[in-house]
């Protein structure tokens, strides 16, 4: 009988000694899941849901071990909803730790195509969901970069006008931004990649020119919307460059489409004659700032042109690049080419 009675008293003990062992395992041993797995709390998920869809997943082994877990910590309304990644082998302390944490911010990729102007690029971020455009094109009309970056000095900057905004200088590229980022953050990134890819030797060979680094971007983002090879870009931009010297207008069709808003191979009279300091066909000399971000390519061919005897080129549909030495030549070619 008493053996009966002490066995009857060993019992509680030994269920919570077995307990304490399967919890603490449970808790603090290495979790189920074999590599990382994105877990999302949605607004107003409960522990149950939470468990439910955390051993759906193989991230927990035990659903009940998670919820005592969850009270005993005092959790149950500390879920943060957001997206995270679980480790491998994490136990449920460990994840009951990750999911009442701010959640990790998620990060996109964005390919920014070279000449995009800032409203374009701006429309591509807010596609991804970094920023809205609005706020990006807000943020780069700023004609002082101390406002984006208080404690970066951009070289390539020195020489900017002081009305002018920042187009031009975001760096055409591929890059990795968080959603929700800061207008600030997203635009000191495009002007610390132009600062790495536009190297100070460039930025020295345009200044031993008697050039500025602001004349020179702003005629590739011209010389990047006409021409499409590299070589034939640096002797688009020797043509420029020389009509420049001897008082020609550029004529450049890309400057009446970015008057225009249109993708004409070849604008109409109409449109060569619309009335914008933008014109080169209506106004001689540089325009008053870039009409998009040009690439490194068109950069390069800027800055180190290719001299020669040609006044004149023109882009075929295939894309390729016709130059002539004579306006009658040129009006051959155009003939020939365009017509």
């Amino acid at each position: 009988m008493k053996k009966l009675w002490w066995l009857l008293l060993a019992l509680p003990f030994l269920f919570l000694v077995i307990f304490i062992v399967w919890f603490g395992q449970a808790t603090s041993g290495e979790g189920p899941l074999q590599s990382p797995q994105q877990v999302t709390i949605t607004a107003g998920q409960g522990v149950n849901a939470i468990a439910a869809d955390l051993s759906a997943k193989t991230v927990i082994g035990s659903d009940l071990a998670f919820k005592i877990s969850v009270v005993l910590e005092g959790a149950r309304n500390s879920f943060i909803p957001g997206e995270y990644t679980i480790p491998a082998k994490a136990n449920i302390r460990k994840v009951i730790e990750i999911l009442i944490s701010t959640p990790e911010a998620e990060e996109v990729s964005v390919r920014i195509q070279e000449g995009w102007t800032a409203r374009e690029i701006g429309d591509a971020l807010e596609k991804a969901g970094v920023l809205s455009a609005d706020a990006f094109v807000t943020a780069v009309s700023t004609p002082d970069s101390r406002t984006i970056a208080p404690d970066r000095t951009y070289d390539f900057l020195r020489d900017k006008p002081a009305t002018a905004n920042l187009e031009g200088y975001l760096f055409p590229d591929t890059y990795k931004f968080f959603k929700d980022a800061t207008a600030k953050h997203v635009v000191q990134k495009f002007l610390d990649t132009f600062a790495s890819k536009v190297s100070a030797t460039i930025l020295s060979d345009i200044r031993s020119q008697g050039r500025t680094v602001f004349d020179v971007v702003t005629l590739a983002s011209i010389v990047d919307k006409e021409v499409r090879t590299d070589a034939d870009r640096r002797i688009a931009a020797g043509v420029f460059w020389t009509r420049l010297a001897h008082g020609i207008a550029l004529q450049s069709d890309a400057t009446v489409n970015y008057v225009t808003g249109k993708q004409a191979l070849q604008p109409t009279n109409i449109d060569l004659s619309t009335a914008s300091p933008y014109n080169t066909y209506q106004n001689r000399g540089l325009p008053p700032g870039p009409i998009g971000n040009p690439s490194f390519s068109a950069i390069r061919a800027t800055a180190n042109p290719q001299d020669s005897d040609y006044l004149y080129f023109l882009t075929k549909p295939d894309g390729t690049t016709v130059f002539s030495k004579t306006y009658e030549e040129h009006l051959a070619n155009k003939r020939k080419y365009l017509q």
